[in-house]
């Protein structure tokens, strides 16, 4: 890959990405399809061949009820000897009832072997705020022997605000302890359209731990905030943690790169770390009745005019650098 060609996508039409380099040394990439109908795995050798790899549909969406509807921004862990997916998913009848749920893999090769639903994402005991309202894009990182789940939540309905809570972890399915809230929508750049904080990703360097997030509406004015902390601190105590005063990556124009954002992190061949975001290459996304249900009976401008059914927003990698202090750095090629 040129210099002329390294903002390119790696995997086209894939938002929401999400790549796992297990100890077999390939990369499993997952991501949002288009459609929001199912959970599509690939695996490769080396990132740039994960464009062409074969795709393995290893779960659809139900017809009706839970996990009916947007099936959104699913991540592959391997957690305790097993395969897990953690993905977002509403019903048919109650579009915007998102909810966190959660795969199994019966095997070893997450690819070929069967997937077992094991339902939706279960608070601690005793917490009632967890998972009541619109839920999505959890993932999972460990610390000093503890594992913990992070998510975004909006309290109070749609058009809520939509944080970030952290809440550490019993089990692949369970919390241990309530939710803590990680971060809300503070400044203009994360109030854009929809007051938003989701898609966290999470990095360590020198003794931090760094929690990027994603921020306002999903056009191009979608961006990127960090939080970050000491690995030795309370990371279940506000205090433990700074947020980023202005986005840490945006919209460049001049690259026409638009809406950065919903990253991962990864490491290439050599072992240095990368971050797997999305994007898309124009400004104005243009919503294609091709990729809505059947069920949206919306007239064609509205649908036209939802950026949700643009498919276009493609898989990019870029290196993660770090400063003097060693803090993450996001800068296009």
């Amino acid at each position: 890959m040129n210099s002329l060609d390294k903002n390119a996508p790696i995997v086209e039409q894939r938002a929401d990405p999400f790549i796992y380099k297990h100890t077999d040394g390939y990369y499993y990439f997952t991501g949002s399809v288009p459609t929001y109908d199912r959970i599509e795995l690939r695996k490769a050798k080396t990132i740039s061949e994960l464009q062409d790899a074969k795709t393995f549909n290893v779960w659809h969406k139900h017809k009706s009820g839970p996990m009916s509807r947007h099936i959104w921004a699913p991540e592959i862990h391997y957690l305790d000897g097993k395969w897990y997916v953690y993905f977002a998913a509403s019903e048919e009848e109650d579009i915007w009832k998102l909810r966190p749920y959660v795969l199994e893999c019966q095997g070893q090769d997450p690819l070929r072997d069967e997937w077992i639903e094991l339902g939706q994402m279960q608070p601690a005991e005793g917490d009632n705020k967890t998972f009541i309202d619109f839920s999505l894009d959890g993932t999972v990182f460990e610390n000093k022997g503890k594992r913990y789940f992070c998510w975004a939540e909006k309290t109070g309905g749609q058009f809520a605000a939509s944080n970030l809570y952290l809440a550490e972890m019993e089990s692949p399915i369970k919390l241990k302890t309530v939710q803590f809230m990680l971060t809300t929508p503070d400044y203009d750049w994360e109030r854009i359209d929809f007051w938003v904080n989701e898609g966290p990703a999470v990095i360590k360097n020198e003794g931090k731990i760094y929690i990027t997030f994603s921020a306002s509406a999903t056009g191009a004015c979608y961006c990127m905030g960090m939080m970050e902390a000491g690995e030795d601190s309370d990371l279940l105590d506000r205090n433990s943690w700074k947020k980023s005063r202005y986005p840490v990556l945006q919209t460049d124009e001049e690259k026409s790169i638009y809406g950065p954002g919903h990253n991962s992190f990864t490491v290439d061949e050599n072992g240095n770390p990368l971050s797997i975001y999305h994007a898309r290459d124009y400004e104005n996304a243009v919503g294609d009745p091709e990729f809505v249900p059947k069920s949206d009976k919306r007239p064609l401008e509205e649908i036209i005019a939802d950026p949700l059914y643009d498919p276009n927003r493609h898989a990019r990698m870029m290196e993660v650098k770090f400063d003097a202090n060693g803090k993450p750095i996001f800068q296009f090629y």
